[in-house]
């Protein structure tokens, strides 16, 4: 059986790590382009450093980035000759609305984005669009503080007016908010979070949370009162937590971690607050105005089908002493029974089907995956190629998965766009030399380079898998 007929195939970028162009076009000044690489980077993508101006001691990679702003002619080209049947991409707000707040959206960024879908649609490829991935106009943080002010859901709601109307009929497929649960994790670089000294942490974060809930379910009322075509889902930074052993006290541990990052997607999915996260905010003392309103809303707008990004799996313990990883924002104890990649993301192919399973019977909402890839370092030869086997051996054993979670189990998955397909800004550490994609992009962590762009050995081997639907791996 294998994968369905129209599986959407596909890669996956986001505007903040490959656009570039922060300051063409009438484009607004926002939270991700102050992100700077090097060692202030976790420190100001926490919220705990102040840097809402960039200055002339750091290096901030989001301005250029690989300027796809220029080149995305080019780049949507590439996609189509690997036979894209998807390009998942995510709008920068300060292209469409530069301080967050004008009455008026910014036509050339309006045009910008009508003419990438376009040329999408040129090679047949649907657009998938995120419309928040990390985004927030730095005037928003500025004036209000970013999402702990509920003003930023009308914002919102006015930003996604203009895009359901201006596109309708270009795009079918929406994703509200990129990673939603990364505001537990990097809260600045997540929803624009700056915390005063003193400031209660957590209870700034579920605030910011909730209004970000409200706005994604306006997102999606309002997404589907403009075109009923529309299919609207949510974005969960995603991988199933194993218990270190079958310690009781590990494994409660364990479904305590995933219910922090479920927490967000059962409102979503679901309609409601659940219990378990009423409970924390009463042990908590997180105080959050959910009025009858906010509760109509969520229960009347859940989303149509739930998308994630899957590196790797987790494993938490209960023992404070037990040897943790490096993995994304999420730290995590090492998995012996797992290798891990140069960045100590634990690779784990099977987890990808146990997370499917888990999402599929937690909310039978169709799934899409939105992001899977492996970061590594890529030496190309004199001509720009690179032999990146190691990078096919990852892709396909999780391609693998994919498949006996549809063919075994019966998860409907409406499709797969690798992250990264083409080389981008890494989101965690702002490096160039962390590459994901099956086109190699002539740049390094400094910035230098000439942006050339040449195909992998990934891109021939990829181009395939699409054109045989998945069966020839």
């Amino acid at each position: 059986m294998g994968f369905p007929e129209g599986f959407l195939w596909g890669g996956a970028t986001a505007a903040n790590q490959c656009e570039g162009a922060y300051n063409e076009g009438g484009r607004g000044l926002a939270n991700v382009d102050v992100c700077p690489h090097g060692e202030d980077r976790f420190p100001v993508c926490l919220g705990h450093k102040k840097m809402l101006r960039p200055d002339s001691e750091h290096y901030y990679p989001a301005m250029e980035a690989i300027d796809m702003y220029h080149h995305y002619k080019e780049d949507i080209a590439m996609f189509g000759e690997m036979g894209f049947k998807t390009y998942r991409l995510s709008i920068a707000w300060t292209r469409i609305f530069p301080n967050g707040d004008e009455a008026e959206p910014n036509e050339e960024g309006l045009q910008f984005y009508e003419n990438v879908f376009k040329e999408c649609h040129k090679y047949g490829i649907e657009p998938l669009v995120t419309i928040t991935h990390f985004d927030c106009p730095i005037h928003l943080i500025e004036e209000y503080g970013g999402w702990k002010n509920r003003k930023l859901v009308d914002f919102y709601k006015k930003l996604v007016t203009v895009l359901f109307t201006r596109y309708k009929g270009l795009v079918k497929y929406w994703l509200t908010f990129n990673e939603i649960n990364m505001i537990l994790h990097l809260p600045f670089m997540g929803a624009g979070l700056v915390f005063e000294e003193g400031e209660d942490e957590t209870q700034a974060k579920y605030l910011a949370a909730h209004h970000e809930l409200v706005a994604s379910a306006e997102a999606t009322r309002i997404a589907h009162e403009i075109d009923p075509e529309n299919m609207v889902g949510c974005m969960l930074a995603a991988g199933s937590t194993y218990p270190h052993t079958c310690h009781p006290a590990d494994v409660w541990k364990a479904l305590e971690k995933d219910r922090e990052n479920y927490f967000f997607i059962d409102v979503q999915a679901r309609g409601y607050y659940p219990n378990y996260a009423k409970k924390f905010f009463e042990r908590e003392n997180i105080k959050i105005d959910i009025t009858p309103e906010d509760e109509k809303l969520l229960r009347e707008n859940t989303v149509d089908f739930v998308s994630f990004s899957y590196y790797s799996s987790r494993c938490t313990s209960a023992d404070p002493n037990v040897a943790v990883t490096d993995g994304n924002a999420f730290a995590s104890v090492k998995n012996p029974y797992l290798k891990a990649s140069e960045w100590g993301w634990q690779i784990d192919p099977l987890g990808l089907r146990t997370t499917l399973n888990t999402l599929y019977d937690r909310y039978q909402k169709p799934l899409f995956i939105v992001e899977n890839g492996l970061g590594a370092v890529d030496t190309p030869d004199e001509n720009g190629y690179v032999e990146d086997d190691y990078r096919i051996d990852y892709l396909r054993e999780h391609i693998k998965a994919m498949k006996d979670a549809i063919e075994l189990d019966g998860v409907d998955l409406l499709g797969y766009t690798s992250w990264g397909c083409i080389d981008l800004v890494s989101a965690s550490t702002g490096e160039m030399k962390k590459r994901y994609g099956f086109i190699y992009v002539d740049k390094d962590n400094e910035g230098n380079g000439t942006l050339k762009r040449t195909p992998k050995k990934s891109f021939y081997w990829y181009k395939k898998v699409i054109e045989s639907n998945g069966e020839e791996l």
